[in-house]
């Protein structure tokens, strides 16, 4: 009798403790899987889609509405234009660099203030002893472009040239790669001056010297808006003290309300040029000039959108040289030259 309910008891207990068993195991196969189980998929790098011209969208939105040009123009005997497929390239082009987050710098010597940049090898020196680079960028004015490899400065970097800064800022040279230019290379960093990482250049001038005009534009969401269609004097090829307006890619630099200028070959001042804004060395977007150091300010001149005439400036209707002045950021805002 105690024998037969010993072996109850036991199965009993047996069971017991098998059915608690199984309870452990279906609750712990049925516990949710926690966050820091799983096994993530590592992102990969997404490389930014490039903006092609045809991406580039441009609206008419004019603010200043002087002396307005129309698309396509009649000059004497020919066609003048706006380059609206040459243009959107660059826009593109803005649009793409600026997809990548970069500390940005432009090279900065103007009239040799940061020092002459020494004579590289190979340079070129012309009839009036100017000195340039294989890429016919002057000596004047440049910043010296080193090497990384070799240590040795190889060409000449313009003034108002933007550049991405590619390593530390403290060093005796700062590795740079060329945003206005192609190619990597180091430059002492007297020769720069750094842009704020969060930079947005929406606001572009462009200068067209093959047709002698310019338009500004503002980007405003996904389209560039254009603010303005006026004729320009440039540059002439007139050495010892004319020279071209150079074509590419520059940072806004600088603001005169009137810059003075000196007549040629001497230091005497000949007059002024109201609203000025400069982007590369002596190069400036001014209104009429004023050969009068003390005269007053002239709205504009029969030989606008003509033949170039100026030295090295961007000439334009004094009212439209203001428009640009006060809505042209310095270190915030280019000017891009065509041809």
């Amino acid at each position: 009798m105690h024998q037969g309910l010993t072996c109850l008891v036991f199965s009993l207990l047996f069971l017991s403790l098998g059915c608690q068993q199984e309870k452990k195991n279906t609750a712990e196969k049925e516990q949710p899987i926690r966050h820091q189980d799983t096994v993530t998929a590592k992102k990969q790098d997404v490389k930014p889609k490039l903006v092609t011209a045809a991406d580039i969208m441009i609206k008419k939105d004019l603010l200043y509405k002087k002396y307005t040009l129309e698309d396509t123009y009649p000059y004497k005997d020919t066609t003048r234009s706006f380059q609206w497929d040459k243009i959107k390239e660059r826009l593109a082009y803005v649009e793409n660099f600026q997809q990548t987050p970069s500390l940005y710098a432009v090279l900065q010597n103007y009239q040799n203030e940061k020092g002459e940049a020494p004579t590289i090898k190979d340079f070129k020196r012309d009839s009036y002893k100017r000195v340039s680079d294989s890429f016919n960028v002057e000596r004047y004015q440049a910043a010296p472009l080193y090497d990384p490899t070799t240590d040795k400065p190889v060409r000449y970097g313009r003034d108002g040239w933007l550049v991405r800064v590619k390593g530390s800022d403290t060093l005796a040279r700062v590795p740079i790669a060329g945003v206005s230019f192609e190619g990597e290379y180091t430059v002492p960093k007297r020769y720069l001056r750094l842009i704020s990482d969060s930079v947005q250049f929406n606001i572009i001038n462009v200068v067209d010297v093959k047709n002698q005009n310019i338009c500004t534009l503002e980007k405003v969401g996904k389209e560039w808006l254009v603010r303005s269609m006026t004729p320009v004097t440039s540059g002439r090829h007139k050495p010892p003290h004319a020279q071209e307006t150079p074509t590419g890619l520059f940072v806004v630099q600088e603001h005169k309300s009137k810059m003075f200028y000196f007549e040629d070959g001497t230091r005497t001042y000949g007059g002024f040029a109201p609203y000025a804004t400069r982007f590369t060395a002596g190069a400036y977007i001014h209104g009429v000039p004023v050969n009068n150091p003390n005269g007053s300010i002239i709205e504009y001149s029969e030989s606008l959108g003509t033949t170039p005439k100026s030295h090295m400036c961007v000439r334009n209707a004094s009212s439209h040289a203001q428009f640009v002045y006060k809505r042209s950021k310095d270190l915030s805002s280019l000017v891009i030259v065509i041809d």
